[in-house]
């Protein structure tokens, strides 16, 4: 324990101790009319980019590897501008731990009054287009700041190069002068105000360019103690005058640092004030004169004389006048009001205080988790962690399963780090909410990438089997809580048939009774909690069977199923491996896509009728997890739509279904001919079959009926594929069905009739789809069963006739067509007459018009007469 806390203390030291990330307090706003609690921001200089160093100001060039540093930073190492605000207030963070470790042994270090308490205040300058950021850390003397901002000595700058250069370990977490150097991807100007203790206040000022300025600091507000950074920023990096910008960052970056980090906000307000005396006399003198001569009845009123005047008027007269105005407030408010729970033993910490510290990482106000696993782990590496599994799952979560990334959040020294980091968890656990803070995980200088891989893989494994563990321990408490309302619900029924005469009851009996109701409430809802997760997390814990060999034995603990005897609720593997029948060695299961197919499905008939359970599995995904899952607890599982099904059987029971398949043998030859090659591998007398006339079975290694339907639906399938994953199915037969025994005693008597061979046709077809495949040839079906039912209905030709025109039909048709000659007809004269009545006088042409039309009456019989008259 004393080792444990001098390499904490000098971890601390170490910290904070080169730190020089100067932090500064906040600019005076211009002109609040209300003033914010607390001293006024010390005031910088005059903001402009281009402005000059102060005057006196002792100039300095920068070393040769801090400006190669810088242009790396701003150009290369960080590829989120916003980590700056992170970076800054980690240091300010540092040098607030530093000085209370200071004042445990010298109080004085801290001071009084304002210096004395230890918070970190952001505002901002519009105007100035700057950013403040203000400590009361321990500050920086002017070797410190000259030595942590200029030059290579302690910043760990040049070991960052070489490292950097080498390709080797970059863990340079903690040490000042990197991190602060980040300011430069949004400013074009920086100035650091710091005063120590034992020094006086300087300012430290540079642009980037090779060069930095030091002086006293005569001018500027007086900070007492501390850091304050004065930000400038670029024309690139406006949108960090915004509050709200500001506000996420830090409740992203810094909401769990350890100390309160105020920003100066603004906001305006309407209110009601009174109307000065000035200002009534310019209203008065502003009014109508109608309005003036009503003012003056009220005034001659008030002498004796009696004028009328109205009584709102009168009673308006009498209210003090008031006018609405605008006013501007500025406030300090905390952005960071949630604690760092994690750091808390697990038995300090409430439900109430869980179920809050997840609505803030999960940002979900109206969801409660269901369980929640808070750990340390010690070894290689050290790290806190809390877990949480949500109330309800996010409507997305398989929408895009292997591009989802886990809700996980990684903080080093509770700074954030990073919620993107992939190895934390597994993708079949990224339902999962949490956060995992290591003080001693390495990472490179910007903060953003691990090096240490074997660290991760530490820290996954371990938040694995914690997950798990977390998860199991929901399903026991459920599992013991339904129980415990079975018992409480038994006793209460009997304690209700006790005093059933009794109609009166005194005030104790009503509280004893709400409370029972109350504690039956409560275990009703604990007896549904794992039935809510795996309503909503149960695809996950399938996927996890898939993809995550090393854990399978412990997640078959978490599978729940319908059953044959289970079918209200949901079971488990246990439960179903205690009720298995004596000298049972496998787990019966059936794939379907629903629990009412798979009830009814000719597959379990005869095993229930036995006194076996089936497990109901009704999620497409199931068909996945069996290929990956092959036994639990010793026992093997058997699909039973699939064939070499094996059942305990007695010596009887052997010898009769020899002698059945002796019996039916020729039948069986007969039919697999009879559907042709390639239909089926196989017929034969079944075992599993109680009221069903015939099954087809899957091959043992071969796709069943839901997964071949599923294979079918797939966008990018393989036919190929698919024909050789099919397998070759078996067709089994009842042997005591009265079909079965019929079809027998016809292919006994006329072994060669077409209909025998039909009927055998059209039962394998109709199995086969009640058997839950898919036909290749539908239509072949449909005839085989139009001439069943033709049969059945004494028709002797299907053949349909063609269409013929009915007589209603055929007398409009004959109307129409000598309606039709009617029209051709008219519009022959009507053409003649054109001809006529167009030749506009010409004798000749009227003439060879007339020749025309007689030579045409003559051709068809036509008098003379009539030829002379036209």
């Amino acid at each position: 324990m004393r080792r444990a806390a001098a390499l904490c203390v000098v971890a601390l030291l170490l910290a904070a101790g080169a730190q020089g990330t100067a932090r500064a307090e906040e600019p005076a706003k211009a002109e609040a009319s209300v003033s914010a609690d607390g001293p006024a921001p010390a005031v910088a200089g005059p903001a402009a980019k281009d402005r000059q160093f102060r005057a006196g100001a002792e100039t300095r060039p920068f070393q040769a590897e801090v400006s190669r540093m810088m242009d790396i930073i701003i150009h290369s190492l960080y590829s989120n501008k916003d980590i700056f605000l992170r970076e800054l207030i980690s240091n300010a963070a540092d040098a607030l731990d530093k000085i209370r470790f200071l004042s445990l042994t010298d109080k004085k270090q801290l001071g009084e009054g304002e210096d004395a308490k230890l918070e970190i205040r952001l505002s901002i300058d519009k105007d100035k287009k700057m950013i403040s950021l203000r400590d009361r850390g321990v500050g920086m003397t002017k070797e410190e700041l000259v030595n942590n901002l200029g030059t290579i000595a302690k910043s760990g700058t040049s070991a960052f190069l070489e490292q950097m250069q080498k390709g080797g370990d970059l863990n340079l977490i903690g040490q000042f002068g990197v991190g602060f150097y980040s300011v430069y991807l949004v400013a074009d100007y920086v100035e650091v105000v710091t005063k120590h203790n034992d020094d006086k206040q300087y300012v430290w000022e540079s642009k980037a360019d090779g060069s930095f300025a030091v002086s006293e600091d005569t001018q500027g507000e007086r900070l007492g103690r501390g850091t304050q950074i004065n930000i400038y920023l670029k024309e690139s990096a406006q949108e960090y005058l915004q509050e709200d910008k500001l506000r996420d960052l830090v409740q992203r970056y810094s909401e769990f640092i350890n100390f309160p980090i105020l920003m100066l906000t603004t906001r305006t307000e309407e209110k009601e004030v009174p109307i000065e005396e000035e200002e009534k006399q310019a209203e008065e003198a502003a009014k109508p004169d109608d309005e003036k001569e009503e003012g003056k009845k009220a005034e001659e009123a008030k002498e004796g004389e009696t004028v009328e005047v109205e009584d709102e008027e009168d009673e308006e007269e009498k209210k003090p006048k008031t006018k609405k105005v605008t006013e501007t407030i500025t406030e300090w408010k905390a952005l960071n009001d949630n604690q760092a729970l994690w750091l808390r033993p697990p038995g300090n910490v409430s439900d109430e205080e869980y179920s809050k510290f997840y609505k803030a990482l999960s940002k979900s106000e109206w969801d409660t988790p269901l369980a929640h696993s808070h750990f340390k782990a010690e070894g290689d590496v050290e790290f806190k962690a809390v877990l949480f599994v949500p109330g309800y799952a996010p409507p997305d979560l398989y929408d895009n399963y292997y591009a989802k990334k886990p809700s996980m959040k990684l903080y080093v020294r509770r700074v954030f780090i990073s919620d993107s980091f992939e190895e934390l968890l597994p993708k079949w656990l990224s339902f999962l909410v949490g956060l995992v803070d290591s003080d001693t995980m390495p990472l490179n200088v910007s903060r953003e990438m691990l090096q240490l891989h074997e660290g991760l893989k530490v820290i996954r494994k371990k938040l694995v089997r914690k997950a798990i563990d977390m998860i199991k321990k929901l399903a026991d408490g459920s599992a013991k809580a339904a129980e415990e309302l079975e018992a409480a619900q038994k006793e209460a029924g009997e304690e209700e048939a006790a005093t059933k005469k009794d109609e009166e009851k005194g005030e104790a009996d009503k509280a004893q009774e709400e409370e029972k109701a109350k504690q039956k409430k409560e275990l009703e809802d604990k007896a549904g909690q794992f039935k809510k997760f795996w309503g909503s997390f149960g695809k996950s814990v399938k996927m996890g069977l898939i993809e995550d060999p090393g854990n399978r034995r412990r997640l078959l603990q978490l599978l729940r199923f319908h059953s044959s005897k289970s079918a209200d609720k949901l079971t488990s593997l246990s439960e179903y491996v205690g009720r298995m029948k004596e000298g049972q060695k496998h787990i019966y299961y059936l794939v379907g896509t629903s629990r009412e197919e798979v009830e009814k499905s000719p597959f379990v008939e005869s095993l229930v009728e036995k006194g076996y359970e089936v497990l109901y599995m009704t999620d497409p995904l199931d068909e996945y997890v069996m290929q990956n899952v092959h036994e639990y607890e010793d026992r093997e599982f058997a699909n039973v739509s699939k064939e070499d099904l094996k059942l305990a059987e007695d010596k009887g029971s052997k010898k009769r279904e020899k002698a059945l398949k002796e019996e039916f043998k020729p039948l069986a030859k007969w039919w697999k001919e009879a559907l042709g090659a390639g239909a089926v591998e196989s017929v034969k007398v079944s075992r599993r079959l109680s009221a069903t006339p015939c099954v087809v079975v899957a091959s043992k290694y071969g796709w069943s009926a839901t997964m071949e339907r599923i294979a079918r639906t797939q966008t990018l399938g393989d036919s190929e594929r698919a024909k050789f994953m099919r397998g070759q199915r078996s067709l089994e037969i009842n042997p005591r069905h009265p079909l079965i025994k019929e079809l027998k005693a016809q292919h006994e008597a006329h072994p060669d009739a077409e209909s025998v061979k039909e009927s055998a046709q059209l039962l394998y077809q109709t199995c086969l789809l009640e058997s839950g495949f898919l036909l290749d040839d539908m239509k072949d079906f449909n005839a085989r069963v139009f001439r069943l039912l033709a049969k059945e209905m004494k028709v002797d030709d299907l053949t349909v006739p063609k269409e013929e025109p009915a007589a209603d039909d055929a007398d409009e048709a004959e109307g129409a067509a000598a309606e039709g000659e009617k029209k051709e007809g008219e519009q022959e004269e009507k053409e003649v007459k054109i001809k006529l009545d167009g030749s506009d006088g010409d004798a000749q042409k009227i003439e060879e018009v007339a020749q025309q039309l007689k030579a045409q009456l003559e051709k068809e019989g036509g008098k003379k007469e009539e030829h002379d008259e036209l």
